[in-house]
């Protein structure tokens, strides 16, 4: 009987990984992804599952850009490739050179569970969408830099109402579709204001139609993330009418076409026009019709009024009447008071000496004293007479009593005056 040969655990497992690679050389194999990886290496490590049983799986990196967009947590796939060994931990592995989708069915499963989680965090509340401004400035475009999209929205936009527009080119399909996407609108968001590069207004985000897969990238968390962060409005136009993505449920304003993103983000500047040429005119009508009315109005008004001129030029004809009739009374008052004043002055000059003087009455004074008796007189060395046309001074003599002859009482005693002038 020959003996066994001993074997090393290196040789056994480079034995068994030899052998497994030479039977397993070429696999399908169908599971539902579980325990994804990403290294920085860029390689991928994943585990495929079903209902008993479970497989780990690992896509190197050279084959890791054609698969990564399904390698998708819960995402039935098909994996193609080779099983080998990893002597390190005595374990069998898949290595996958090409990884698709069990079905469309497996895609919308996925879609339906992604959409209620980022639903039930609120993502998708209408309260948060934005209003697209009405004539953006700036118009930020995500989508392949080639190709029919960007020419149509351009050549649209043109049309209706040329505006800037900022184009940055992300791969619309693919692996690197949700990074490139993602960041393109976080990168729009984060230009200065006033810088170099101007800050859209609006963001178009588009591209054209195609399957479930080929649409994939916007279903993506990211991408649904950046457009709910994004501070500048996000018109999403993503594939035909009838294609739905998470983008659409997220974006401020969801159109049907690329070419229908770029009829929202501007009006048309001949409708504006007219719309506004109309408004004017509308507006003129409108103040016309509302002078005339008024006019109207204030006519109707007056006519239940007097005349207004015919009132004042009354009050005018009074007033010249009572200014006459004032002036006549200051007039005749100022007559009557002159008259007045005359006969007072006649009164008062009756009562002067002066007039007692004319009517035959002579003042008798000596200096400044008036001399009302002949005794007083007698006794005065001199005598002023005051006539009404002249002054006399005299001088009283005192004529003396005959011894010879009394006197009687018939016989006063007699003055005699010396007259000096």
């Amino acid at each position: 009987m020959t003996e066994q040969p001993i074997l090393s655990v290196t040789e056994l497992s480079l034995s068994l990984k030899s052998c497994v690679e030479q039977v397993f050389n070429h696999v399908k194999v169908r599971g539902e992804v579980s325990d994804v990886k990403r290294a920085t290496s860029g390689h991928i490590y994943f585990s495929l599952k079903d209902k008993d049983s479970v497989l780990s799986a690992i896509c190197w990196k050279g084959s890791s850009r054609q698969c990564a967009q399904h390698i998708q947590e819960g995402l039935e796939i098909v994996c193609t490739g080779k099983l080998s060994t990893y002597p390190g931990r005595s374990n069998y592995q898949m290595i996958v050179e090409i990884a698709e989708p069990a079905g469309e069915g497996a895609l919308l499963k996925l879609l339906k569970d992604r959409k209620e989680k980022l639903e039930k965090e609120g993502l998708f509340d209408p309260a948060h969408k934005q209003p697209i401004p009405f004539l953006p400035e700036v118009i930020g475009v995500v989508t392949s830099p080639t190709g029919a999209v960007i020419r149509d929205i351009i050549h649209r936009v043109s049309d209706r109402f040329p505006r800037h527009i900022i184009v940055w080119p992300v791969a619309v399909q693919g692996e690197e579709c949700a990074a490139q996407v993602a960041a393109a609108v976080r990168g729009f968001n984060a230009l200065p204001e006033n810088g170099k590069i101007p800050k859209p207004d609006v963001l178009i985000v588009a591209r054209g139609g195609g399957s479930l897969e080929d649409l994939w990238g916007f279903n993506e968390e990211c991408v649904v993330r950046a457009v709910y962060d994004s501070k500048i409005p996000v018109i999403s136009a993503v594939g035909h009418e009838t294609d739905t993505t998470l983008i659409d449920f997220v974006s401020d304003l969801r159109a049907p076409t690329p070419t229908g993103a770029a009829e929202k983000a501007v009006p048309v500047r001949l409708e504006l026009y007219n719309t506004l040429n109309t408004k004017e005119n509308n507006l003129k009508s409108a103040l016309n019709q509302t002078v005339i009315e008024s006019r109207l109005k204030i006519q109707k008004l007056t006519g239940r009024f007097p005349n207004l001129n015919e009132i004042i030029q009354s009050f005018i004809q009074k007033t010249d009447d009572k200014t006459e009739r004032l002036a006549l009374a200051i007039k005749t008052y100022l007559n009557r008071y002159q008259e007045k004043t005359k006969s007072m002055s006649r009164l008062l000059k009756s009562y002067s000496y002066q007039a007692i003087l004319e009517r035959g009455f002579a003042l008798v004074s000596a200096g400044s004293k008036v001399i009302t008796s002949a005794q007083t007189a007698q006794n005065q060395p001199q005598l002023q007479v005051r006539f009404s046309d002249d002054i006399i001074t005299t001088i009283p003599l005192k004529n003396n009593k005959k011894k010879e002859k009394p006197q009687t009482n018939s016989e006063p005693d007699l003055w005699g005056y010396v007259y000096t002038k």
